[in-house]
């Protein structure tokens, strides 16, 4: 079986509101990320779709590397005729400083989600990561 990876931030601020960054596809929400390419590593490749999906330059976030999201599933993917693989898709915490421009490049649109758990938002992706992120801050102060 075929084995890619995918990664990706979940991007917040704390003004105007402790928020969280989503992007919106026709039909549901997701996050900046995408395939690893050939010479980068996880951290390279979830800053350059950040940037390529957003535009907010990787310089403006940081990232909180006492937070990281990994899961693994077995999807079908459109790029290799429709072969099922299997798909490690990584998410790490990022925080940028006030209301950056978006620029969407391959979604519809975004929207800064206010930060209220529990969130019900995708149940397969985003409320296993936003429960997560909910007890790492539970550890943590925002």
């Amino acid at each position: 079986m075929r084995r890619v990876k995918s990664c990706g931030v979940i991007l917040f601020r704390r003004v105007p509101e402790l928020s969280f960054l989503l992007m919106k596809h026709t039909h549901r929400f997701d996050l900046p990320k995408g395939h690893v390419e050939t010479g980068e590593n996880e951290v390279e490749c979830a800053l350059r779709e950040t940037w390529e999906e957003t535009g907010i330059d990787p310089q403006r976030v940081t990232l909180d590397f006492t937070f990281r999201f990994e899961e693994t599933y077995y999807p079908m993917e459109p790029r290799f005729g429709k072969e099922r693989v299997e798909k490690t898709l990584i998410i790490f915490l990022g925080w940028t400083e006030g209301s950056q421009p978006i620029q969407v490049t391959e979604h519809v649109g975004f929207e800064w989600h206010r930060w209220s758990p529990p969130h019900d938002i995708q149940k397969f992706t985003l409320n296993p990561l936003l429960a997560r992120l909910n007890e790492h801050f539970g550890k943590e102060t925002c």
